[in-house]
């Protein structure tokens, strides 16, 4: 990483010092172009394939195959990403998916949205939210501690990667398709951060955007042993 050279204003402000974390990043509104941001950033950023294809054509000098790759990214903590490539080989394709999902990766807002629950840690969504594409349409709804995740596999590991811990989840589509399940879950989780909360909101729901690190965990578990007494 040291040897990166940034080629972008964004680049040089992170290569400096001037942004220290992905929320300052992401506030400054510029374009997110160079995965290296990301890496510095979020260095504890986990990635996994959702979907591998191979895809094959003929042409008159033969049969040509190449593979459609599909990829998320998150910290576990409040960022989430979603990327797509495709590429003659499979290593390759990976990669560039990987940091394609970088360079897709947003902020969400967590919290404790659940009428059954009220314990107020950012442990649930906090309100519900839809997504679409395609034929696929994702509701995510707000759930109480110790439900988990009650949703597909596909947008179970998005949630994951993206720190929602307990989470209703409802499709309805053709659901089998595993890019439009994934990418319509990643706009569910897109629309938390589109929706706006006032400051006043925000402290008296508890709703936080981004990373909450080990006092959001600490505070949970306190809560949890306030419960257990």
């Amino acid at each position: 990483m040291v040897d990166w050279v940034p080629k972008t204003r964004l680049g040089h402000m992170v290569l400096n010092g001037e942004v220290t974390t992905m929320s300052e990043a992401l506030a400054t509104k510029l374009p997110l172009r160079e995965p290296e941001i990301v890496d510095i950033l979020l260095p504890d950023l986990q990635d996994e394939v959702i979907d591998l294809n191979m895809v094959q054509r003929m042409t008159d000098s033969g049969r040509r195959v190449r593979f459609a790759v599909t990829c998320i990214v998150g910290n576990g903590d409040g960022f989430i990403g979603v990327g797509r490539a495709k590429g003659k080989e499979v290593g390759p394709s990976i990669k560039k998916a990987i940091d394609n999902a970088k360079l897709n990766i947003i902020e969400i807002k967590r919290g404790c949205g659940s009428w059954e629950c009220g314990c107020g840690t950012v442990h649930s969504l906090p309100f519900e939210v839809i997504g679409r594409s395609g034929s696929v349409t994702v509701c995510l709804r707000p759930a109480p501690r110790g439900i988990g995740l009650a949703v597909g596999d596909v947008a179970k590991s998005l949630l994951t990667l993206a720190g929602v811990h307990d989470s209703w989840g409802f499709a309805t589509g053709n659901t089998k398709t595993k890019v439009n399940y994934c990418m319509a879950t990643f706009d569910a989780l897109r629309q938390t951060a589109k929706i706006r909360v006032t400051d006043e909101q925000a402290e008296r729901l508890n709703i936080a955007t981004g990373p909450v690190g080990l006092a959001g965990a600490d505070e949970s578990a306190d809560i949890d042993e306030q419960r257990e007494e």
